[in-house]
């Protein structure tokens, strides 16, 4: 008996494979530890399980410099040019606008793996990881967990000039769709608001056969992942989009003249709030004790009386102003962080200190940080890291700073707190605490700065979590409205730059704009580096816009909401947040408002919101520290 069922399981395994379709990997795709161990994983590429080994099939790429033309996109794909250009209706010399769909055929294969895959290599011009190169720069084609395992590099070992092997995601049809008509297989990256009904409408093909081939069984649809279109013909250029960025909340700026820029500067600085405004309050009252004590000084052997100084000349005071840093002994640094204890570490190296009866945090520094020491002693805000002191012993540089005790802004989103902590009225201040900021070191510090690296993990909390930003390690001058980087390599924190740093070595104010448009989206979602590393602060941003322009706008963004918050008060702002985010992400950098622009409707925004109601407290739950 054993004898005759053993050949028939066999032939209905075989028969069975023949008919089955691809899974649908969900958001699987995008966790890079995955592996196959257990059989073929979605989440790498597609089951060889087609009638053939081998055919031709089709991707789907959304141009983007610096692959925005035939040519840079076939190489990229490993495609055959010719073959791209004619299905795409385009010549040689044709560039693609950025978010234009541009179908690339490829050769589907699976004669030596148990996967379908389109070969292609890719040469890292930087240092990038997997994640990146899957999702940024395949736009979700390939998988972090693919790349992870047809190639021999760890996940920290990549360097510029390496070069990589690409398995892209294809499939070749199997039996049961080849009699249904279905001729070929198309690989489509999900962006922000796809579903499979308009999908299917798009490439005019039935929603049926689109869960069949994928065998969707949920309607949602993860961005950065893929699906299969299956198609009776070859795609047409006709059913390709473009993808089009949110146009700007705000006004473009106006040309700044000299009657424009100093009414500029007195909406600056009525807008300014928080700390800054202390400061102001500070040194004006300090001008006017010092001129009660002494209102003439000698000078030349002559008696001359002060001249009263104007605004602009007091608001240039401020910003050359420089605190006055301690500089420390090594011995002192030893003593206070016990050694530089483990138990005192804070993280990397961070180090907590006891400095008599003050609490400080240490960074240890191997690389020369008397610029960053330099720039600090003259920056003067509530919503800026404070510098305390400075040590430098045997090559390494001590830098002593204020404690933070709620951390970085990226621990404290992803912490599992009660409902209602982490309120909306919470999130709206810390964002108005980095916008200004930033409108600091914009507008009021003499020379102007650009931070350069602004994310969540740069953004530290103290014990009533009010934001400020630190590490100005990567920090510039900026004389100009824009300046050219002499560097030929962007560096930063990938998923916070601006397309004009990344590619052209743009600095300007505005790349700290484009940064915050991220760090706004965190806070609206929650979501940390795994998804905007990947570029999905400009698709987020894309379908925020387009729900945004609807009349059930709240309940479209619900899906994007930290969940945390999906049941506080206040949950309308994020519609104007996203809106404000939606303005900074904008491609071109002299259409992103000003920081002054930010802060004006943040502050808006916060009156408009109720204050956190404190969560109910069990009287047998122990007591919350401050």
């Amino acid at each position: 008996m054993t004898k005759f069922l053993i050949p028939l399981f066999i032939l209905y395994f075989v028969s069975f494979n023949a008919r089955a379709e691809q899974n649908y990997s969900g958001n699987s795709a995008l966790n890079c530890s995955i592996n196959d161990k257990n059989g073929p994983s979605s989440a790498f590429l597609y089951t060889c399980n087609g009638l053939s080994k081998s055919c031709l099939a089709f991707l789907m790429f959304k141009s983007q410099p610096p692959y925005n033309t035939v040519t840079s996109i076939s190489n990229l794909t490993s495609s055959d040019s010719e073959k791209l250009a004619t299905i795409n209706d385009a010549s040689m010399f044709t560039v693609f606008p950025t978010g234009k769909e541009v179908i690339v055929p490829v050769n589907c294969s699976c004669k030596t793996t148990d996967y379908y895959q389109a070969d292609t290599n890719y040469t890292l011009s930087t240092t990038q990881t997997y994640f990146v190169i899957a999702n940024d720069t395949y736009e979700g084609l390939a998988t972090c967990g693919s790349l992870l395992h047809y190639n021999p590099y760890g996940a920290l070992d990549l360097h510029a000039g390496m070069q990589l092997h690409v398995p892209l995601r294809c499939a070749c049809p199997t039996r049961s769709q080849i009699a249904s008509g279905i001729k070929y297989l198309l690989t489509y990256p999900v962006d922000w608001g796809d579903n499979v009904s308009s999908l299917a409408t798009r490439f005019k093909v039935s929603s049926s056969s689109v869960l069949d081939a994928n065998t969707i069984t949920t309607p949602t649809l993860y961005p950065f992942t893929t699906i299969l279109i299956p198609l009776p013909s070859e795609p047409e250029s006709s059913t390709t989009i473009v993808h089009p960025g949110r146009p700007p909340t705000f006004s473009p700026p106006v040309s700044p003249n000299k009657k424009t820029k100093s009414k500029r500067k007195l909406y600056v600085a009525v807008a300014a709030t928080g700390g800054f405004v202390l400061v102001v309050c500070v040194v004006l009252f300090s001008v006017f004790l010092l001129r009660k004590r002494s209102a003439t000084f000698v000078e030349g052997g002559q008696i001359r009386k002060t001249k009263f100084k104007s605004s602009e000349e007091i608001r240039d005071e401020i910003a050359s102003i420089e605190h006055v840093s301690k500089e420390y002994k090594f011995q002192e640094i030893k003593e206070a962080t016990e050694n530089f204890s483990s138990k005192n570490r804070i993280g990397g190296s961070v180090y907590r200190g006891l400095f008599g009866q003050d609490i400080l945090a240490v960074k240890k520094m191997s690389t020369d940080a008397s610029k960053e020491v330099n720039m600090l002693k003259k920056i003067n805000h509530f919503n800026v890291i404070k510098l305390q002191g400075y040590c430098k012993n045997e090559g390494f540089f001590y830098l002593v700073f204020e404690y933070m005790e709620n951390g970085s802004l990226r621990e404290w989103l992803g912490k599992n707190v009660p409902m209602g902590h982490q309120s909306w009225a919470k999130r709206i201040q810390i964002a108005l605490d980095i916008a200004n900021g930033l409108q600091y070191l914009h507008d009021f510090t003499e020379p102007c700065y650009v931070h350069k690296d602004i994310n969540t993990s740069n953004i530290l909390l103290n014990k009533d979590a009010r934001a400020k930003i630190a590490n100005f390690r990567l920090a510039r001058e900026s004389e100009g409205d824009i300046t050219l980087t002499c560097s030929s390599q962007a560096v930063g924190t990938r998923g916070h730059m601006a397309p004009e740093y990344l590619e052209a070595g743009l600095v300007s104010p505005k790349m700290d704009v484009y940064a915050f448009g991220v760090v706004l989206l965190e806070l609206i979602t929650g979501k940390d580096s795994i998804i905007v590393q990947a570029r999905s602060e400009v698709m987020l941003s894309t379908v925020i816009g387009s729900v945004v322009a609807k009349d059930d706008a709240e309940a479209d963004l619900s899906s994007f909401i930290d969940p945390s918050l999906r049941g506080s008060s206040g949950k309308a702002c994020v519609i104007e947040l996203a809106e404000i985010s939606v303005a900074c992400l904008v491609q071109e950098p002299a259409r992103r408002p000003s920081m002054a622009d930010i802060v004006s409707s943040l502050l808006r925004i916060q009156t408009n919101v109720p204050p956190r109601i404190s969560p109910t407290i069990n009287s047998n739950s122990p007591r919350m520290g401050r």
